[in-house]
């Protein structure tokens, strides 16, 4: 037994004690001249964003659709909004939808139908727009299917009688107040109306806008285009005052000035060179004034009635 412990002490002592090595320290590592860096992490994890179309049959992740709609959203900086369209013009005024039979008989082409810019007898239609009661309605003279109406809501409507679509083409509310009585220029291209507002107002029919207005002190209860001049016309008023209006100017250019009521009406005469003009003298005793005959140059009643 001490020989074998003896063996065992001798051996240990030939050996070499074993002696803590502490781990070497490494090295940074030294990029070469034209290694590329490496990537990190969140490089390589960092989920791109779609350029294009998605492959057919890929995944798509919620994230990646949002990304996608957003990116179809573009807007111009140099591109202007699209204005809306006017608020006046609602329908068609030209006679391109209209029924084929009653086109037809407006152009005179069928047989016993009435001549253009006549209105046939045997036609019927209602139309329903005006909240309040109509005070005035007028044909144009060049274009038998329209017609313009006015009244106490404020609104001038253009109607396309027989059109098969809307009928209300334009809604005019360029008045404060109650519209009496409207009125076609010559060539149909505009209208001219009057109303307790105190003011004459003149409305392209295509565009739907205002071009003018001519503003009295009264209520302006009548108005009339001169028949071969449409570049002047005729307003009567609550005050009993009659203006010749020149629209080159904007001004009148002839007062016809004698102690009447209200007038009703003005109407030129066949040689444009006179017309007649109505007034209500109910609280007056002057009846044989309701009835003038004026001269239209020289401002002078020519006889009354």
């Amino acid at each position: 037994m001490d020989l074998l412990c003896n063996a065992y002490l001798n051996a240990s002592d030939d050996e070499e004690p074993d002696r803590w090595n502490p781990p070497k320290r490494l090295k940074p590592d030294v990029a070469a001249p034209n290694a590329q860096p490496k990537a990190s992490y969140s490089q390589i994890y960092t989920p791109t964003q779609p350029t294009g179309a998605p492959v057919p049959g890929r995944y798509i992740s919620k994230r990646e659709r949002v990304v996608m709609g957003s990116n179809h959203v573009t807007t111009d900086s140099n591109q202007s909004p699209a204005l809306p369209p006017s608020p006046s013009v609602l329908g068609n005024i030209s006679d391109a939808n209209l029924p084929h039979h009653i086109l037809s008989s407006l152009r005179g082409r069928a047989q016993g139908a009435a001549c253009k810019g006549r209105m046939p007898g045997k036609l019927s239609v209602g139309l329903n727009g005006h909240i309040k009661a109509v005070n005035t309605i007028s044909w144009s003279p060049n274009h038998a299917h329209l017609l313009a109406s006015a009244g106490m809501d404020k609104h001038v409507c253009v109607w396309n009688v027989w059109s098969k679509e809307d009928k209300k083409a334009r809604v005019f509310s360029y008045h404060h107040a109650a519209v009496k009585e409207v009125r076609w220029s010559p060539l149909g291209q505009f209208i001219l109306s009057c109303g307790f507002d105190c003011c004459s107002r003149i409305v392209d029919i295509e565009k739907g806008v205002e071009s003018q207005n001519f503003r009295e002190d009264q209520a302006v209860t009548t108005v009339k285009f001169h028949p071969d001049n449409s570049n002047l016309f005729l307003s009567g008023g609550s005050k009993g005052l009659l203006k010749l209006w020149d629209i080159r100017e904007g001004k009148a250019v002839h007062e016809y000035v004698r102690r009447l009521g209200p007038i009703l009406d003005v109407e030129f005469m066949i040689d444009a060179k006179r017309f007649i003009s109505s007034s209500d003298v109910s609280n007056s005793n002057l009846s044989e004034n309701s009835l003038i005959v004026w001269d239209l140059s020289r401002e002078v009643p020519l006889s009354n009635q």
